[in-house]
């Protein structure tokens, strides 16, 4: 099974009223006087550097933590959740810029040992996400042993000391997550062998010298953790352990380095929270992934719609793939997962609109390929693992739904190539679909190639359509079995819902070549699918939410209804593709929600805030940099939040690990040096709003003399046509998305009318140039008001959102 890309939680050292406070301890060293007050060391330790090294070789210790992590899912069989973490940390390494960030930094030390950590930790991520899980743990941890040398080279021998008692911490919390997500013996076993390590680790002997009671309790705890049976015992027995390594760390080296050690320590904690709560169901990347995969076979339909002449059709539902992207929620996903993909998917979508209006059948394609391989490696960078092959599963079902019903128009050419092309793919192994087929079942990967896709590709190259049309069933209905073999009831969910979409274009696209008897053909065999369970995704989206539920089966009927009665049929289609999006969201959020783990890992959280209150590095960040301190309870208080709502976890986790990093920075008394500010890696887009100004007629809230409403959506205005007599105000209210503008076309008003804008603006031109200021805004929470006193067609569009299609028009009668 696959799980979300998530972190774990509280694994780290963050201690918790068990054995006593983190840095509650005064350190032992002896060591000659030296000038250090700024980074919080005393005369004892006088010989210890404490500076920006020291917090980058915190940051490297973070790092490490979160490669223990992959160990510990590996133990327990979460490998596509491993390699997800490993590809984090990859990503994450790779996009830290800056001179005295981990990756400069390592690279400075030693350009060997940096290659050398590149290697090992890309194998990791492909060991785990190709199921070979000793591989991947031998990887993982040799990337560890690079940091580790690093941090040896840069720092003093009692800071290395106090980062390696911090590990133990890490790992010891690592147990405490496998426990609270219901992996009972994986978290025993994990304690055993952190025990036996423990005994010939040079650590043994640091935390027996420093404390001898400290010693003792971590043995006892962690030892304890590993005899228990029952999850609740493990959990507290592995925080008692990991509390021990976190208050010895104090022990052994300057309070400086101990602090920018023990937030290390809650940024991955913080990840680790990620991951915990992402346990439970496939979470939100899951969806956004599934969401980019439904993109995926919408784009490919614009190829044969331009063989079949349906140039402006095409064309149109290129452009609508971009307006919905634009105000969808994996939008932003993808932007942040693989920023290079993101530019390239829109890139490619302005081509095959621009390819399509023309005619020109070899550039769609090419087109339509480019989209393709951006969409592809972005569902690798959301998900990867088992989790990008169960939708690349979805994906060929829906290809060779589309095969199935170019058999049906006769363009059994065209269904050969598909069935060739799809063949060509699951032979190259793309996102490990062979392999998985393959290791699941021999049987069933001859049943699916050998016997149908093959057979589907012979027989449409003889142009024997009805066995043609047999194989093509028989190759979705080998896919669907994998599905519900490998998957969990929720991703099989969310894949099956990129299914019914592509099903619901798939009789658009026939009522508009005329098989409207074959469209509703289609209809009634998805619904008829759907009705039998469609391996639980009937179930689970009833059980998710049942308004949506009965409105995507009526959304359905009414492709059916429209293709029957000439309707718009696309436009029906357009209705359920968001419906079956919707769902896609609901049932990973539900099997999370479920599961309780975010729960779980909202509460630890709130443990960390309460511990941190009562610690030492309280008082040492508070007074190190009073805004790096705000900051982090800032950015801990909003991740607590995210978890609450089991929404926007992962960018909450990345603003937490960056609010760490900076307190790293802050408490050795280098934060000028800090490789982040307070926002990094903030995407909310909410200091970007800060900037913006309304102008004139833009005003909180709603008036209530107001006569209309019209709502600003992520990329529409709703309603996008409204008819109002003379005399009439609009109010023009955001509900979603970012900030938007109400701005008329000036070539377009009726004769005698004043020019109308948000932001008071004159001209059209004004208007444009204005909004590059950031004035004009309408932003959350407020309105654009305009009395209409010309009768006429008033048209306007939003500046920033015109090439997503936000227009309107407002028809103003006597």
């Amino acid at each position: 099974m696959t799980y979300s890309r998530r972190t774990l939680l509280k694994t780290t050292g963050l201690a918790i009223a068990t054995v006593g406070l983190a840095g509650c301890n005064g350190q032992t060293n002896d060591s000659a006087e030296t000038e250090t007050s700024a980074s919080g060391t005393t005369e004892e330790d006088a010989s210890v550097t404490v500076d920006a090294s020291t917090a980058v070789a915190a940051e490297w210790n973070a790092m490490r933590a979160r490669l223990h992590d992959t160990v510990a899912l590996a133990a327990a069989g979460r490998l596509g959740t491993a390699g997800r973490v490993a590809e984090d940390v990859f990503a994450r390494f790779e996009q830290s810029t800056g001179k005295w960030s981990a990756h400069e930094q390592l690279e400075a030390t030693n350009e060997q040992n940096y290659e050398s950590f590149e290697e090992h930790l890309g194998g990791a991520a492909t060991a785990f996400s190709e199921g070979h899980a000793d591989e991947g743990t031998d990887l993982a941890m040799q990337a560890s042993n690079n940091l580790l040398a690093a941090q040896r080279g840069r720092t003093d021998a009692v800071v290395v000391d106090a980062f390696g008692l911090s590990m133990f911490a890490a790992r010891s919390r690592d147990v405490e997550m496998l426990a609270a997500a219901g992996e009972v013996d994986a978290a025993a076993e994990l304690a055993h062998s952190i025990y036996e390590s423990f005994e010939d680790a040079p650590e043994h002997e640091v935390i027996e010298d420093a404390s001898h009671e400290l010693y003792e309790t971590f043995e006892a705890g962690i030892e304890g953790a590993a005899e228990a049976t029952d999850a609740a015992t493990i959990q507290q027995s592995a925080r008692t352990a990991a509390t021990a390594m976190v208050d010895a760390s104090f022990e052994v080296a300057p309070e400086a380095a101990a602090g920018a050690s023990h937030f290390a320590l809650m940024q991955s904690v913080g990840f680790d929270a990620e991951i915990l709560a992402g346990l439970g169901g496939p979470g939100d990347e899951f969806a956004h992934a599934a969401v980019l995969t439904l993109y995926r076979s919408r784009a490919a339909d614009a190829v044969w719609l331009v063989e079949q002449g349906q140039s402006d059709y095409a064309a149109t539902l290129a452009g609508d793939i971009y307006a919905h992207f634009e105000g969808a929620r994996a939008h932003e996903a993808l932007e942040e997962a693989d920023h290079d993909a993101y530019e390239g998917f829109e890139g490619g979508l302005e081509s095959l609109q621009e390819a399509a209006q023309s005619g020109d059948v070899a550039a769609t394609e090419e087109a339509f390929a480019t989209v393709d391989e951006n969409l592809l490696t972005g569902v690798s960078a959301l998900v990867g693992g088992e989790a990008a092959t169960i939708l690349e599963a979805a994906f060929f079902r829906a290809r060779l739904g589309d095969a199935r019903e170019l058999v049906a128009l006769g363009e059994t050419g065209r269904a050969n190539a598909v069935a060739e092309n799809l063949f060509e793919r699951f032979e190259a192994n793309e996102a490990n679909l062979h392999e998985a087929v393959e290791h699941e079942s021999e049987d069933l990967y001859h049943r699916f190639e050998e016997e149908h896709l093959a057979g589907l590709a012979d027989a449409a190259a003889a142009d024997d359509t009805e066995t043609a049309a047999t194989h093509a069933e028989g190759a979705m209905e080998a896919l669907f079995e994998f599905e519900t073999a490998v998957g969990t009831t929720a991703e099989v969910s969310a894949a099956e819902a990129v299914f019914f979409g592509a099903r619901g274009f798939d009789a658009a696209a026939l009522a508009r070549v005329g098989a409207s008897a074959r469209a509703q053909s289609v209809v009634e065999s998805a619904y008829g699918f759907f009705e039998e369970g469609a391996g639980g995704f009937h179930e689970s989206l009833e059980h998710a939410d049942h308004d949506l539920y009965e409105s995507f089966e009526g959304a359905l009927e009414g492709i059916g209804s429209a293709a029957d009665s000439g309707g718009d049929a696309y436009g029906a289609a357009k209705t359920y593709n968001q419906k079956a999006v919707d769902s896609m969201y609901a049932v990973v959020a539900t099997a999370a929600a479920d599961a309780g783990l975010s729960e779980v890992a909202s509460d630890r959280m709130r443990t960390v805030f309460e511990t941190f209150e009562q610690a030492e590095v309280h008082e040492m960040v508070e007074e190190a940099d009073h805004d790096t301190y705000e900051g982090f309870e800032k950015a801990l208080s909003s991740y607590i939040e995210a978890l609450d709502a089991g929404e926007d976890i992962d960018s909450a986790a990345n603003v937490y690990a960056a609010a760490n990093t900076r307190a790293q920075f802050a408490v050795v008394g280098a934060v000028d040096k800090a490789p982040v500010d307070h926002s990094a890696h903030d995407h909310g887009h909410g200091d970007a709003e800060t900037s913006y100004s309304g102008g004139p007629n833009v005003v909180e809230g709603v008036p209530e003399d107001a006569d209309h409403v019209v709502k600003l959506t992520a990329v529409a205005f709703e309603p996008d046509e409204l008819t109002v007599s003379v005399g009439d105000t609009v109010a023009f209210e955001h509900t979603a998305g970012e900030a938007h503008t109400v701005t008329a076309y000036g070539g377009e008003l009726p004769e005698g009318a004043a020019y109308w804008a948000s932001g008071g603006f004159e001209s059209q031109e004004a208007a444009e140039s204005g909004w590059s200021e950031g004035n004009g805004a309408v932003q959350a929470g407020q309105s654009y008001v305009h009395t209409f006193e010309t009768a006429g067609e008033h048209a306007y569009f939003c500046v920033p959102h015109e090439a997503a299609g936000m227009t309107g028009t407002i028809t103003v009668e006597e």
